[in-house]
């Protein structure tokens, strides 16, 4: 049984050196062009090349000096853009705090004056009891 693996294995670790044989091309009289294991007898046959370069990597080497380049680049962006995040996230806070420090007033007091083209207006309970949901709308939907 050990036998038969080892001649198994060998036969097995052969056989890509047997597949990678010689390749001929020849063209016939009528013009067609022929591959073929064997060269044709009584004609010139091209021996063609089987040997398949390595594929090149796809990410082209760096010196050391591109990639600190292309760190440093990386660096500034993921800092822009963490400042960016922080300015919206600070933005939302102040933002959720109106919104409650708003909902507080209208909960709060029944009597709510708001200034409309230069007038100054109580608002009716309808409208204070919709703009009090508005906000706890809003309040749900933004801050958490």
């Amino acid at each position: 049984m050990r036998s038969l693996i080892v001649a198994g294995s060998l036969l097995f670790a052969l056989s890509g050196s047997v597949m990678a044989g010689q390749i001929y091309k020849w063209v016939d009289a009528q013009g067609v062009t022929h591959f073929g294991a064997q060269p044709p007898a009584g004609q010139a046959a091209e021996t063609l090349n089987t040997v398949v370069a390595p594929p090149k990597p796809a990410i082209p080497a760096n010196t050391p000096e591109q990639a600190a380049t292309g760190d440093t680049e990386q660096r500034e962006i993921d800092r822009k853009v963490k400042e960016q995040v922080a300015n919206q996230e600070a933005e939302r806070k102040r933002y959720c705090e109106t919104l409650r420090t708003n909902l507080a007033q209208l909960e709060n007091n029944p009597r709510v004056r708001v200034e409309e083209n230069g007038e100054v207006r109580r608002i009716t309970e309808e409208e204070r009891q919709s703009r009090i949901a508005e906000a706890k709308q809003k309040i749900s939907e933004n801050c958490q």
